[in-house]
Parts: structure tokens; C-alpha cells; sequence
């Protein structure tokens, strides 16, 4: 049976803690419990103060065969942020912006040049999704049509090669829009002239989306994820209503990362769908199910420990 365990994001006292309460002990130099498996949904990296200990405790485990990991937005942007645009000397595929400097920062700190080359041909070797017995998992966004889209890639290009981050960094490419959905979830743009500023004060101007649900009859605040009070309360528009990614209701239970819930009770997303990311970064908590076999999730399945930070 699989403990799914959210976004870490450099809070290794917490990850030690939950590991504990979950019964995962230290053993031949990684954590490993007798009967079951950890599985982490990405996003290791950046914001916490402790993310060379997570690299140690995380990547021990996934190679000993005691976790399983698929990779997060945030290990797929230092893969691009560190590797050099062959179209253009002295630039990166994921371009050295202030914003994007800004959200790498804590990892460049607080890892030396040759720990963080190794730490991103790790992150190469990371699934961008799961589908083990029983569940699904994905950081963001289950959508088999984008799978076959990145499946493809990965055969045509040898993997996460530089030549894959060329063509999955292309914003005009269907390998750019298969990998924003998977790793970064759906969005929906909000009318012309309302943003607002989300929790690092970046101004946006599109809204992340329940893509599970069907959008039918639903406004785009009804829709929204997490909740987005300034979104309109009026019906989707036609061109927004698109079922062909909502994840049907016998499928096997999907996992999911990323989407900075906030709760200090963790409730499922719907029968058959779980979020395990609750803000460890800003104040929350670390997050994991305890999944055992079970088609329709159970509340009182997660377990949690609040951020030190």
C-alpha cells in the first residue's frame, strides 16, 4: 500500500516528522517501512530552508526502492533554468528573469554548483506521472491525451534531453502544452481587465482550474482552484467548456500536488480525487494519504504536521 506525501519544498524537519508518523524508520541510510511505500508528488526544491536534507532523505529512498517520486513544476523549471539555449548564446530555456531567479534563489543558495548539477540529472530520471496498482499520480493535471503527447517525446528525444526541454519549452508546441498541463494544471484566462496578485505577489491574469469536474453549468469561480472569490460569478463561456480531461468517477483514485490548498483539516477533492499539497512553504502543513486499497477516499486518511517555518 502507497503513503502519498505532498509538496516538500525544502522542509526536512517536517518531511523527518511525517516520515516518523507514518512509520518509516532509518535504516541502511534511507527510511523504509516493512509493508508499505512512500510516493512523492514533486516540488523538493526552492522556498524551504532545508532543501539539500530533503535531496538526502528523498532521493535515498526513491533509489533503494522504498518511495516512488514523479517530478514537480519546480524540478521540471531548474531543469530548464539551468540549460543553455542552443539557439541563443548566453540564454537559458527557462529564461534568468528576476521573477524566475527569485523562485530559484533558495535552491541556488543553499546548493553548491556540482550538488545541483547532480540534483537536476536527477530530476531528469523523475516520471512526470504515476500509474501504479491501484492509483494514479501526477503533480498537477491527469490527462491521457497529454501522456501520449510527452510519451512520445520522451522515445523520440531519449528522455528529458536537452533537445526534449527545446521542443517542451516552445510555447507554440503541443510538447509545451502537454507538460504546463500535467506539471503546472489547466488554467482558464479570467475576462479582460481583472488580475489579481497570487501568493508571491505575481500578478496573474488566468486561474487554475478543477479539471476533474465536468466545467458544464459552472462559472469560472465555481471552477477555480484553489478557490478564486474575484472570479466571476457567470456561467463559462462556450469556447471553456471541454470535457475531454475530467476524470471519470470509476477511474482509480488520482493523487495530486501543487495546488497550495490551505486547510488545517485536508478534505478530498472528490470521491476519487486527493490533494496533498497544503502550503508547508507558507505557514501550512505537511501533507500525506495513507492510502489502502480503498476506490473512494476517506477523509480521515490523511495525516499531517504542521509547518516549522
Amino acid at each position: 500500500m502507497y503513503d502519498i506525501i505532498g509538496d516538500i519544498h525544502g522542509h526536512a524537519d517536517e518531511l523527518t516528522e511525517l516520515l516518523g508518523d507514518l512509520g518509516y524508520k532509518l535504516q541502511g541510510g534511507h527510511y523504509a517501512h516493512p509493508q508499505r511505500t512512500a510516493v512523492f508528488v514533486g516540488d523538493f526544491i526552492d522556498r524551504g530552508p532545508q532543501i539539500r536534507e530533503v535531496l538526502q532523505i528523498v532521493r535515498p529512498m526513491v533509489e533503494a526502492g522504498s518511495a516512488r517520486a514523479v517530478m514537480g513544476n519546480h524540478e521540471f523549471n531548474a531543469i530548464a533554468w539551468s540549460t543553455p539555449n542552443p539557439a541563443a548564446p548566453h540564454r537559458y530555456l527557462r529564461e534568468h528573469s528576476d521573477k524566475n531567479n527569485g523562485q530559484f534563489a533558495a535552491t541556488c543558495k543553499q546548493l553548491t554548483d556540482d550538488e545541483r548539477a547532480d540534483a537536476i540529472d536527477w530530476f531528469r530520471t523523475l516520471p512526470m506521472w504515476l500509474a501504479l496498482e491501484g492509483i494514479n499520480v501526477v503533480h498537477a493535471c491527469w490527462q491521457p491525451s497529454h501522456q501520449e503527447t510527452i510519451t512520445a517525446a520522451l522515445k523520440q528525444y531519449g528522455g528529458v534531453t536537452t533537445d526534449f526541454m527545446v521542443e517542451a519549452t516552445n510555447h507554440g508546441s503541443d510538447l509545451y502544452l502537454a507538460v504546463d498541463d500535467v506539471l503546472k494544471g489547466k488554467e482558464f484566462p479570467l475576462p479582460e481587465g481583472i488580475t489579481y496578485r497570487d501568493k508571491d505577489g505575481n500578478l496573474r491574469t488566468n486561474v487554475r482550474v478543477r479539471w476533474f469536474e465536468s466545467p458544464e453549468g459552472k462559472s469560472l469561480r465555481d471552477y477555480a482552484l484553489p478557490p478564486a472569490p474575484l472570479a466571476p460569478d457567470t456561467p463559462l463561456s462556450e469556447s471553456m467548456v471541454d470535457t475531454r480531461a475530467v476524470y471519470a468517477a470509476d477511474a482509480p483514485p488520482v493523487f495530486l500536488g501543487h495546488y497550495w490548498l490551505w486547510s488545517d483539516r485536508p478534505t478530498r477533492l472528490a470521491t476519487n480525487v486527493a490533494c496533498v499539497d497544503y502550503s508547508v512553504a507558507k505557514d501550512g502543513i505537511l501533507c500525506a494519504y495513507r492510502w489502502n486499497g480503498e476506490q473512494e477516499l476517506i477523509d480521515k486518511n490523511f495525516l499531517w504536521v504542521a509547518s516549522r517555518s
